[in-house]
Order: C-alpha cells, then structure tokens, then sequence
C-alpha cells in the first residue's frame, strides 16, 4: 500500500476508534506515528480533518467528507487485491445494518442464522431503531427505510412492498363492536404514532373514491413494535404492515377489520447504502441475500 494509502487507512482508524492511542494500538504503530500520518494528510489536503482537544478527538466537516470516500476507495482496494488473490472471492468482515425495530425483529433476524451460515466469515452488527439514521454518522453499511423514500444520495435497493391492514384484537372488538365502515372509527380508541402529526390520517376506498379518514386516541408509540403490543393487548384499533402483523393474524391475536374498504396501498420496503460504482463484497453479499430471503 502506497504512503496516500496509508495515510488514509490511518485516518479512517483514527475516525472509525475515535482516538490516535486505539489506532495506534489497532494497527501495531506508536501513537505519535499516528498523529505524524494525520498531520502530512492534512498538509497535503490543506485542510483539518480532525478537531483535536485533550478530552475528545471529533471530525470537522471535510473530515466527515473525507471518511465516507476513504471508507469506500479502502474497501474497493480490499475486494480488488482479494479477486486477484483467490479463485472465489468470498465475503468477510463486519456489516453494520440499521433496520426499523418490526422489520429487524419479523424480517431480519428469522434469516440472519441462514445468512452467517452462508458466509461464515462475516459479522454482522445489527442496530434497531425507528429513529431515521444518518448511514454515515452512524457508521452504518446498510440502513432499512421503510415507506415512500425521499431525495437522497444513497443508492436503493427495493426489497418489496407490504400490503397495510387496520387491525384490533378479538378482546377490543367483543367490548367496542366491529366498526361497520370507516366512519365509526370516530367512536373507535384508533393507535396512533408519536413521530407523525397529533392528528393522523388513514386512507380507504369508499364508493371507489379513495378518501382520508381522521382518527384519534388515547395512546401513542414511538414505534410500530409498541403499536401491535397495545392492539394485541386490546388497546384499540391499529393500522400496520402485513409483515409486521402476519403473525398475529395467523395466531388470532388480531383481527383484520374495515377490508372491503382498505385503500390496498402498499408500504415500500428499500435497502439504503452508500452509493460508488463498485459495492463491497460484504453489502453486495447482504443486500443480495435479503431480496431473495425477505418474505412479506
């Protein structure tokens, strides 16, 4: 590896471990060979990568830039030097994936076994949350997105669409009454999210005009985990994706209501990543094993 190579593989140590002593440590040098490595890139590049103080060491803006292109070159010379090395290219090392709390635990995690049986020398590294993550902050490989994507420079991987259901368990309905049509949600407890405006909306198809019903209730969650726990305790009336509740529905724990009005719009499911030309062995490898593996 050339002295620009190497000089970017310290720098993406020290960013990725957060410091120049676990760099040093990671790569067998002494952490003033580190710091000397960091100071020539940085008076190369004419810029400061790193905001150095005595408690913390924090990328500036450039530096954050700089990572995601290091990151991404590193990897492309890694799988290179590998294809030149071996007959069978096969994938190893970490993957860090960030998925929505239902889509890691219904989805991802039933086929994660399978997965690290077919590559058994690759880790991954799984994060749930139903908070939007920023891939690069977050050190993140592959990020779920579920629903309509917005303008972004990750590229997407579509990995199917979920029919939407409104839901409630037999125990609500037998206290309540099964509402006759959307209408008389309004006197239904609806679920509803506490990252979505106060006042939600639910599409259905009435008279074959598709219309937006205003719902309310007495609860909100901050994910749809918490959502189907209180529609299957018999909280009240929940409006969810069929992978997420497909279990329930076979159990009995909930009730699909209001079909002959549902809207029969479908919730996009796409696999998010850092886009380059050439994608590592390790995402390729994942992101091609959840298209084939993913049922929703």
């Amino acid at each position: 590896m050339d002295n620009r190579a190497g000089e970017m593989e310290t720098f993406v140590q020290a960013a990725q471990r957060g410091s120049f002593a676990a760099a040093a440590k990671a790569m067998r040098l002494t952490p003033s060979a580190i710091s000397r490595s960091i100071s020539r890139l940085e008076t190369r590049l004419g810029v400061r990568l790193f905001q150095r103080t005595t408690r913390a060491l924090s990328l500036t803006a450039e530096g954050e830039a700089y990572l995601t292109r290091a990151t991404e070159l590193l990897s492309e010379i890694e799988d290179i030097e590998r294809n030149l090395t071996a007959e069978t290219a096969e994938p190893r090392g970490k993957i860090r994936i960030n998925a929505s709390v239902p889509f890691g635990t219904y989805c991802i995690i039933p086929i994660l076994p399978a997965f690290l049986e077919a590559y058994p020398k690759m880790t991954v590294d799984l994060s749930l949350s139903d908070a939007v993550v920023d891939l690069i902050e977050e050190r993140a490989d592959v990020a779920i997105r579920i629903g309509a994507l917005k303008d972004t420079a990750l590229r997407a991987r579509l990995l199917g669409k979920s029919r939407m259901y409104v839901v409630a368990a037999p125990s609500y309905l037998a206290r309540q009454g099964i509402p006759a049509d959307p209408e008389a949600l309004d006197d239904h407890n609806c679920l509803n999210f506490n990252f979505r405006r106060p006042i939600d909306r639910w599409p259905f198809r009435e008279g074959g005009v598709l219309t937006a019903r205003a719902i309310a209730g007495n609860f909100q969650g901050n994910s749809g985990e918490v959502v189907r726990l209180m529609a299957a305790a018999g909280a009240g009336i929940a409006r969810l994706a069929h992978y997420h509740i497909a279990g329930d529905i076979e159990a009995g724990r909930l009730m699909p209501i209001l079909e002959d009005f549902n809207a029969g719009d479908l919730e996009e499911v796409h696999a998010l990543f850092v886009g380059h030309e050439r994608l590592s062995l390790r995402v390729r490898a994942f992101v091609d094993f959840l298209a084939r593996n993913v049922r929703f």
